[in-house]
């Protein structure tokens, strides 16, 4: 079985999806779930986690409820004629050549996809609920989320621009009477905040370090994942920016980028769920960052 080539397709299919959203003026990872509910599996109730949370929260359904074909049919329900599922992605480990080897099993990307519960027919009734808000957390604010992330690095307001120091490990930002909104001056703290999650005392992201030299893949993957956990805080504080920036050179910059490395959303997304589990003190339901606690079983 060439293993290495379905892996490399599951990574291109989703890349494929996530340009094509670009292209059409759509950030996926812009797109909060405050609303419709941050992602998550009917049945479980679990989650969906990093890539997924964006696949499945940029669809704009009214209620991010997912089913796979097999659960909607075990609760005697259908899919509308004409819709299709969405994929969504997972890591699946191989079996050992060799079952004594002490080397870990190697993991590939696999997908299937879900239906959300628009795109159904005939489910039980006790399935129409409404999303109770925040159902990620139960923090409600900016400050909340600041004040309980562990180990957090000193935070100064003495300059006028914003920017994390990985050597000293503080973080710099202008007061926030200097924004033009609340929302605002939280997106770009929260963004600094992602970074200073890869310093070497609390996640020990390789790409952290790299920051200072502009425009390599370094930055550009250290970039993106501070966007995206900026974004991915946003929802969970129920907080949308209107000024953060969506021009045509931000968007064309990045369908550049991803069109140049078919693993750097997956591998970016990844890297922002665990920088924001880390920021709000909780558990992954898995090791891997875009791994969800279902996967095979759910099917």
């Amino acid at each position: 079985m060439n293993t290495t080539e379905n892996y490399i397709d599951v990574y291109s299919i989703i890349t494929d999806r996530i340009i094509g959203q670009l292209e059409k003026n759509i950030v996926p990872w812009q797109k909060p779930w405050t609303q419709s509910g941050h992602p998550q599996n009917l049945l479980t109730k679990v989650p969906y986690r990093g890539i997924n949370t964006w696949l499945l929260a940029s669809l704009g359904y009214a209620q991010n409820y997912f089913l796979t074909w097999k659960q909607i049919k075990a609760v005697g329900g259908s899919v509308i004629k004409g819709e299709k599922g969405h994929v969504i992605v997972f890591w699946k480990k191989l079996e050992k050549d060799n079952p004594n080897s002490d080397q870990a099993p190697a993991t590939v990307l696999r997908y299937y996809k879900v239906f959300n519960i628009a795109q159904c027919d005939h489910l039980p009734e006790v399935f129409n609920i409404p999303f109770p808000p925040h159902t990620i957390s139960l923090i409600g604010a900016c400050d909340e989320i600041i004040e309980q992330m562990p180990n957090r690095p000193v935070i100064k307001h003495s300059k006028s621009e914003a920017y994390y120091h990985p050597i000293e490990d503080y973080i710099n930002i202008p007061k926030q009477s200097s924004f033009s909104s609340t929302e605002s001056y939280y997106t770009i703290l929260f963004h600094e905040l992602i970074h200073s999650t890869g310093h070497a005392s609390r996640l020990n992201r390789k790409e952290v370090v790299e920051m200072e030299k502009f425009g390599s893949d370094q930055y550009s993957i250290e970039e993106l994942t501070a966007q995206i956990g900026a974004c991915y805080l946003n929802s969970v504080a129920g907080i949308g920016d209107r000024d953060f920036e969506n021009n045509v050179a931000y968007i064309q910059g990045w369908i550049k980028v991803l069109k140049n490395d078919k693993r750097f959303i997956v591998y970016a997304s990844g890297q922002a769920q665990k920088a924001t589990d880390y920021i709000l003190n909780v558990q992954p339901y898995a090791k891997h960052g875009i791994q969800m606690a279902e996967t095979m079983k759910i099917q």
